[in-house]
């Protein structure tokens, strides 16, 4: 499986971006399951419901499946900072592609996504992971780059991008032990 990563500050349009690759992907025959990192405490499950009962009972674990869907919650008993390659780890293997919201300061490849309109800086300087922008605003880049600068509002060039370089995202998760 490929396992990209998407850097940015909040409000950038990672969110929107990933969410926009995951049909251009699949437009192109590929398989693809998105990784994001939560803060704080969250939920997708909803009080009353059987699952949310047996975990509040105080299951560990809680693994739903229907015909169309699987869900597994794990309740962790003390907290627990998981790194993405844990969370790689969870990913179904027969995947073409992992896109991953979030954990910026990770060591896999990303692409930095950035709005000059936010007035934050860029990441890209000092982040040897980072391989590519994603911009709106690509002349007000406050530092040159070698690296591609790609139309943030254009999924579906981005999605051939990360397609005809897809070699370079082959995740090895023996390189992370």
């Amino acid at each position: 499986m490929k396992v990209v990563g998407f850097a940015g500050y909040s409000g950038s349009g990672k969110t929107t971006l990933v969410e926009q690759l995951i049909p251009a992907l699949k437009s192109r025959g590929l398989r693809v399951s998105v990784v994001k990192h939560a803060h704080h405490k969250f939920d997708i499950d909803h009080p009353g419901k059987d699952t949310w009962r047996h975990r509040e009972a105080g299951a560990f674990e809680v693994v739903a499946a229907s015909s169309k869907r699987l869900v597994l919650m794990r309740e962790f008993e003390q907290s627990a900072e998981l790194t993405v390659h844990h969370l790689l780890a969870e990913v179904y293997p027969g995947v073409d592609w992992v896109l991953v919201e979030g954990f910026k300061n990770s060591d896999l490849l990303k692409i930095e996504v950035w709005r000059d309109a936010s007035a934050r800086p860029v990441q890209y300087p000092d982040d040897p992971f980072i391989v590519a922008i994603a911009t709106d605003s690509p002349a007000q880049l406050p530092e040159s780059t070698l690296r591609p600068v790609l139309d943030l509002n254009d999924a579906d060039g981005v999605a051939g991008w990360l397609v005809d370089n897809g070699a370079r995202f082959e995740y090895n998760p023996e390189a992370y032990l």
